[in-house]
């Protein structure tokens, strides 16, 4: 008898540790704790389990997201539509293609903005030849952002006067004192940094025409065109064309379609629950979730899209 129950009582936990192991099937890679990625996974997770799917968050970072969802350490994540792209195209600092990485959703925009003193005569990128610029530490995707724009336009750094990779506080700070003349960064709008700098001095923003933006997303199909509206800034008094990439949600493409269906079910359905979270996605509409990035669309969010006509 007592065997029996020991027998028993090992198939019950077998059991309750295989139901487990399903229930938590789907890991869900986000950004660092104390970034905003991270409570935007946690509100995912919450929605993801009104609709059955059960979710573990883990902390991450973009790169780290898509390289973890290759090689099935992660099933979902949030990413950078630029690194994803490059990731999809077995670029640098991806050692091979990553072809088991599908897009679900874009989820708000990311800008590359360029700034100016007003008093520097910069009013074209073009005009940032000879000039002091500043930038954020090689590596970042401004930063690389940077390199790719020079490039459309004809140039490197051996162009500038000088060029120093630092904080947004401290490109702040070199513009305010006139020691740069030139600021590039990519985030959301308005950024507090700019609004910092525009509250010290007068500033110029560059916008970048059609033929340059197209240069650009020949580099990277995941580049965007968006634009900065008038009003953005102090004394910004007309739009501004950006190059823009996107905060994305994606998946194993080999993930089950109706656990993507599910999930970006419950993120259209409860979308206030995640604006709570991310301010900035508020304007997001299931149209721009569906936008071609330059990411293979997962089955489960293409089927969703399409019952949505937004494809």
């Amino acid at each position: 008898m007592k065997a029996t129950h020991t027998i028993l009582a090992a198939a019950v936990l077998a059991i309750s540790a295989t139901s487990l192991a399903q229930a938590q099937q789907v890991r869900l890679m986000t950004g660092p704790q104390g970034g905003s990625w991270y409570p935007l996974g946690g509100a995912i997770a919450n929605i993801a389990g009104k609709e059955g799917v059960k979710m573990q968050v883990l902390p991450g970072a973009g790169i780290a997201n898509v390289k973890a969802i290759q090689i099935g350490k992660a099933d979902m994540g949030f990413g950078n539509s630029i690194s994803t792209v490059d990731g999809v195209a077995g670029r640098a600092p991806f050692e091979k293609k990553t072809d088991n990485v599908c897009n679900v959703a874009t989820l708000y925009p990311q800008y590359f903005q360029i700034v100016a003193n007003a008093d520097s005569g910069i009013t074209s990128f073009a005009d940032a030849k000879g000039k002091s610029i500043a930038i954020q530490p090689k590596g970042n995707t401004a930063e690389f952002m940077t390199v790719q724009m020079l490039e459309v336009y004809g140039m490197t750094y051996k162009d500038m006067d000088k060029v120093s990779h630092v904080s947004y506080t401290d490109a702040v700070s070199m513009l305010k004192d006139n020691n740069a003349q030139l600021f590039t960064l990519g985030t959301t709008i308005p950024a507090s940094s700019i609004m910092d700098l525009a509250s010290a001095r007068d500033i110029t923003l560059i916008s970048v025409p059609d033929d340059k933006y197209k240069a650009m997303h020949d580099l990277n199909p995941g580049y965007t065109k968006l634009i900065i509206p008038a009003g953005t800034y102090p004394k910004q008094d007309k739009d501004v064309q950006a190059v823009a990439y996107a905060t994305h949600l994606i998946a194993r493409c080999d993930l089950p379609e109706d656990t993507v269906y599910k999930v970006l079910k419950g993120m259209v359905d409860n979308q206030a629950d995640l604006n709570a979270i991310a301010q900035v996605m508020k304007k997001t509409t299931v149209k721009m979730m569906a936008e071609d990035i330059g990411v293979p669309l997962h089955k489960g969010a293409e089927r969703f899209y399409k019952e949505q006509k937004v494809m």
